[in-house]
């Protein structure tokens, strides 16, 4: 209880220090190959706020979900670093999430868990032990475990 008290305290924290992108839900991708490939890294729509899919999470995603079906990111306390990131299959969009879209696929994190991964990119990872979908290069984490689903936090 008291690791999602302090997860919810430091979202708090980041948030009045971040600024939020102006109302948009949708990942700029979303909006056609296009209109990603004209968004420069010095734009604040570009990666400012975004999570970003690799083509093997977009493929993986598209055979496992099913009408309005979406990934859903979450991040929590626990782990060997402090924080976790979970992802489960849902239908529900809450009013604080926020969507991000690629080529039909869709993973939704919520605005406390978005400021811990901003930035990073969602991938799908297949190997002889396990497949799961992961967090890569994310901007936010400061260091990670060896299984790469706990992190801590940069401050």
């Amino acid at each position: 209880m008291a690791a999602v008290r302090g997860l919810r305290l430091i979202a708090m924290a980041l948030r009045a220090v971040t600024l939020w992108p102006g109302g948009s839900r949708l990942l700029a991708a979303s909006r056609g190959p296009r209109a990603l490939r004209e968004l420069s890294s010095s734009s604040p729509e570009a990666g400012e706020g975004q999570i970003h899919l690799t083509d093997s999470c977009v493929q993986r995603l598209l055979e496992i979900t099913e009408g309005s079906e979406f990934l859903r990111l979450e991040v929590e306390g626990g782990g060997c670093s402090g924080f976790q990131y979970k992802f489960s299959l849902d239908t529900v969009i809450n009013p604080d999430d926020r969507v991000f879209e690629q080529g039909g696929a869709r993973v939704v994190v919520d605005s406390d868990s978005l400021a811990f991964v901003k930035g990073a990119h969602v991938d799908f990872s297949q190997e002889l032990i396990r497949s799961s979908f992961q967090v890569l290069n994310n901007p936010q984490a400061q260091q990670g475990c060896s299984c790469g689903s706990s992190f801590s936090v940069k401050l």
